[in-house]
């Protein structure tokens, strides 16, 4: 059987050879179609954890969210719920569960999956295949750009963090755009072209020194751009959940992680997943320069207090053994407290400018 790995490292080796060079984002475009069509990289035997495999209180709290803004817009019937980068399926899974306490929401519900991995599609479907209220037609897209219109909720976890960046370096002659290329050996390394125009506010492009590192993602600016269009367009709310910072700065953050360590970003491409922070300043501007009303971000363990998750883990752990409880409650301090997931991921809604303020977002901006 062939290495999936060995021919990408090939393939982009070619490419390098014929173009010189590609950019970073590039690069983090090609990897991530090969990455993703391995399957289920996700959980203790894979190379990283989300949130929704650590506590089924994470998904249940997104459900009721959902249920609770989707009566804010005025019970549209049909709506489609859409979820970007669906993993193995668990968010969804525990999102319609608790959401069925809402039955005429998910009676309402048209499910949509973006997914271009045919691997892990396969995967979602026998996980959502487990739930008596899981509607039965779910379809799958490759792109958001293929959802069809109409009222929607959108649901991104954990998905901006893999859209391609664009890195540029400060050197002794101005900032140049960071590329991969190869070495004598036909090794991947990074180095720097010049560039016109860089995307780097003034006040960053002034104060860094060289060697300095901005990064700027056209594809996320891209993707929330037209999320934003849509629930403006249509009517609707999109939440996006991911780790990142509030303000922009310069800063490398790509970075590689391979069973749950990291490894060099340019070690056996393909192997490992790739990521960078999200700069969630430059979320908001593509919201708002759509017409999106924007809410917070917040910080994700405050997020989920406000709604409740501390009440929700008494309940999981009611009359459980004492094993099984204090599984609960690491689960959700993992997820809530500063040393875990609970200051570094942000919470943010971008929604049409007729809705109020969205629950959970008081503490926010």
């Amino acid at each position: 059987m062939s290495d999936p790995t060995a021919h990408l490292a090939a393939h982009l080796r070619e490419e390098i050879r014929r173009a010189g060079f590609i950019s970073v984002a590039a690069y983090m475009d090609m990897i991530a179609a090969g990455y993703y069509a391995r399957g289920d990289v996700f959980g203790v035997k894979g190379d990283f954890t989300t949130a929704p495999e650590i506590s089924q209180a994470f998904g249940e709290i997104i459900g009721l969210w959902c249920a609770v803004t989707w009566q804010q817009m005025g019970k549209p019937h049909p709506f489609r719920l859409i979820e970007c980068g669906p993993g193995r399926g668990t968010l969804m899974a525990d999102l319609l569960r608790a959401a069925n306490q809402v039955p005429e929401f998910t009676a309402a519900a048209e499910i949509h999956l973006v997914e271009r991995s045919e691997a892990l599609r396969a995967v979602q479907k026998r996980t959502l295949g487990k739930g008596s209220i899981t509607p039965h037609n779910i379809i799958w897209h490759d792109d958001f750009s293929t959802t069809p219109s109409g009222p929607c909720l959108v649901i991104c976890n954990e998905f901006l963090d893999a859209l391609p960046i664009r890195q540029f370096q400060r050197t002794a002659h101005g900032w140049a755009e960071r590329v991969v290329e190869l070495d004598g050996g036909g090794q991947f390394r990074f180095g720097t072209q010049p560039v016109d125009n860089a995307p780097i506010p003034i006040p960053i492009a002034m104060a860094a020194e060289v060697g300095a590192v901005f990064e700027y993602s056209e594809a996320v600016a891209g993707f929330v751009g037209a999320v934003a269009q849509r629930v403006v367009r249509d009517g609707g709310a999109a939440l996006l959940i991911d780790y990142g910072h509030t303000v922009s700065a310069a800063g490398d953050t790509l970075q590689a992680v391979k069973q749950h360590q990291y490894v060099p970003v340019l070690q056996n491409p393909g192997s490992a997943d790739l990521t960078a922070h999200v700069d969630f300043a430059a979320v908001k501007n593509a919201g708002r320069t759509h017409g999106a009303n924007v809410f917070g971000p917040v910080e994700q363990g405050t997020w989920l207090k406000q709604l409740g998750i501390g009440v929700r883990q008494v309940q999981l752990a009611r009359g459980k053994p004492p094993e099984v409880a204090r599984t609960v409650e690491e689960g959700v301090r993992r997820l809530t407290e500063p040393h875990g997931m609970g200051a570094l991921f942000k919470v943010i809604a971008l929604t049409h400018p007729g809705l109020p303020m969205l629950e959970g977002f008081a503490a926010g901006s």
